[in-house]
């Protein structure tokens, strides 16, 4: 038996909410990719001006911007989970976390200027 002061902190313990959020997220993916393309194939848009007109509706802006989060967040499970599977340096790993979320957030932020601007 190990004793609990020799046990490193690592991370670990997320199986269940990391699976779980994995098939949410991909669920809400697969509606909103069946939601556009229904919508678009009713719309059809041909321009740009067409799929300007289209995105300003504001429930569309939104589904949108939740399909982005939801991408995020199943990618960064993802990444987390493999990153503490093959990351074996405690350096390293929180180095790539850090990136990882940085870069992830820049996307995010990116995505609502554009659906808002």
């Amino acid at each position: 038996m190990v004793k609990p002061s020799r046990l490193a902190v690592t991370g670990a313990h997320y199986g269940a909410k990391d699976w779980l959020m994995q098939r949410v997220t991909a669920i809400l993916m697969i509606i909103y990719l069946i939601v556009l393309t229904g919508v678009l194939w009713v719309v059809a848009p041909q321009d740009y001006a067409a799929w300007k007109s289209l995105f300003q509706s504001q429930w569309l802006r939104i589904a949108t911007f939740v399909f982005f989060v939801g991408v995020f967040w199943h990618a960064w499970v993802g990444v987390r989970n493999v990153l503490m599977d093959y990351a074996h340096s405690t350096l390293i790993r929180l180095s790539m976390y850090v990136a990882v979320v940085t870069a992830l957030l820049f996307y995010l932020v990116w995505a609502a200027e554009i659906l808002w601007s």
